[in-house]
């Protein structure tokens, strides 16, 4: 087929023009924060204000059934930055930990979302908590012993980090791998200073505000990954805000969030750029009800960090991985939208790859289904057909639009009855809810519906050996994959 010069100018114009408009995307995710911790979502049974937050929702999109990858925060942030779901790689349950913590979780030749994005022109920064893997060493290359038995230590100021966030596609990094180690402040791949929790948190705000403002004088769009410490413990309010609730530490750590997450976005407004930019703001998982003393909350102050969902963080049921998920995009996205469609914290990639116009290698994002359709057109409807939800015990579920199926006699986690108590308690080991009748989760009708359970076991052992949701050549899993947990 031949072209003409007219229309191929016409096509590197418009190629010219899409580049430009191309915006920066700000990726917000805050740690353990609650579906119900947002007021916006919960609007009778949530009493912690979250003005901030809730006027990104009044100018943008709520997405009502979204998911985490997992409801315990290694796997999700896997998943976001890679469109992949963790329990694909050795990480078969929990976090990282221990001597597991200095093995990277995502493989050097993977593709990840910034990596993609610095391929398209954009620069891409990473702030906060990592916990994906990494290594600290000495000026001789050799690693650091950082436990003492099971005590983690800090690493020394001046440490390396050979294998961290500025090798797996971001430009820029500083932050903490994980709570336990959060004194231990990394800038790119050295280990800059030793500082205490508490200052954490505004130190992220500062660096966030510090780097929009300066992004905003270049030509080329940017991509910020902001990974916010809180509210996960250590439940470290500053000075300015202890207090501020009067229900506790955790609601004024998560009032103090509140307060940073508007900081970013008037940050982007003084720029001048906000109306360029594509903000997501998300959790890795649902609220740590022991950290957070979340049935004191409901108990004495009427708050519930899970809303009207069943389980918090860890558990197979919704509140562990229902999470809030806001999305706002000035002229794109139209204000105070809510979406009810299922999706999964896995969308970044593809949904990147659609904005820019930038197509995923058949090994790559093997569970990211954009959502841009979703931000655009009212009548569009999900790409998730299902999303496989996976507890801190490993335990399986999958669900569609009406069912979920729960491989696990329990909460699958912390939450009681936790499966071996629900085992004492000889309850069935396979859990079926109707979706739309029964979204907290308390009549299970798997013994009503025997069909509905075969096929969508069927279904989730399919996209376990396909080692991949979305279509493409089938891909391989790194380990075996057992999703009855037999044992566990």
């Amino acid at each position: 087929m031949k072209f003409s010069k007219l229309y191929i100018l016409f096509v590197l114009m418009m190629a010219s023009v899409s580049a430009q408009e191309r915006p920066n995307i700000v990726y917000i995710i805050c740690d353990d924060l609650g579906y119900g911790d947002v007021q916006v979502l919960n609007r009778e049974n949530g009493k912690i204000p979250t003005p901030q937050i809730d006027k990104i929702a009044r100018a943008g999109m709520v997405f009502t059934d979204a998911h985490s990858g997992s409801s315990v925060c290694t796997p999700s942030r896997y998943g976001v930055l890679t469109g992949r779901y963790a329990w694909r790689s050795r990480l078969q349950e929990g976090v990282l930990r221990g001597g597991d913590e200095h093995d990277p979780l995502i493989a050097d030749q993977r593709l990840t979302v910034p990596t993609m994005l610095k391929q398209e022109g954009y620069h891409t920064a990473a702030m906060g908590k990592w916990h994906l893997g990494f290594n600290f060493e000495d000026e001789n290359g050799e690693p650091y012993v950082l436990y003492e038995g099971k005590k983690p230590l800090n690493a020394p100021i001046g440490a390396t980090v050979p294998d961290g966030p500025i090798t797996r596609g971001f430009e820029s990094y500083i932050g903490f791998h994980h709570s336990a180690t959060m004194e231990t402040v990394i800038n790119n791949n050295k280990v800059i200073d030793h500082m205490p929790p508490i200052r954490m948190l505004q130190f992220l705000g500062d660096h966030a505000t510090h780097y929009i403002a300066e992004e905003a004088t270049k030509k080329e769009p940017f991509f910020l990954y902001l990974a916010l410490n809180s509210p996960h413990s250590p439940v470290v309010p500053s000075e300015d805000w202890q207090g501020k609730s009067g229900m506790g530490a955790y609601a004024d750590f998560v009032m103090e969030t509140d307060d940073v997450v508007g900081r970013v976005m008037d940050a982007l407004e003084e720029s001048g750029i906000a109306e360029n930019t594509l903000v997501f703001f998300t959790s890795d998982n649902g609220c740590s009800y022991p950290v957070a003393k979340g049935q004191k909350l409901e108990k004495e102050y009427g708050h519930f960090p899970s809303a009207q969902f069943r389980g918090s963080k860890s558990d197979i049921w919704e509140g562990g991985h229902r999470v809030p998920f806001i999305v706002k995009w000035p002229g794109k996205i139209e204000a105070n939208a809510t979406n009810d469609e299922l999706i999964c914290l896995t969308s970044l990639m593809a949904t990147c790859a659609d904005i820019t116009g930038t197509s995923i290698p058949e090994e790559a994002a093997e569970d990211s289904y954009s959502i841009l359709p979703l931000l655009t057109n009212k009548r569009a409807k999900s790409e998730y057909e299902y999303v496989v939800h996976h507890s801190i015990n490993g335990k399986f579920s999958i669900r569609n639009r009406k069912w979920k199926l729960e491989l696990t006699p329990g909460s699958g986690g912390w939450t009681a009855p936790n499966d071996k108590k629900a085992r004492e308690m000889g309850l069935p080991e396979i859990q079926l809810y109707n979706m739309k009748k029964d979204e907290r989760e308390t009549n299970n009708v798997y013994a009503q519906h025997p069909r509905v359970v075969k096929k969508l076991t069927t279904e989730l052992k399919e996209i376990v050996e396909n080692g991949r949701t979305t279509d493409g050549k089938l891909q391989a899993n790194d380990v075996p994959v057992d999703i009855f947990k037999v044992g566990k």
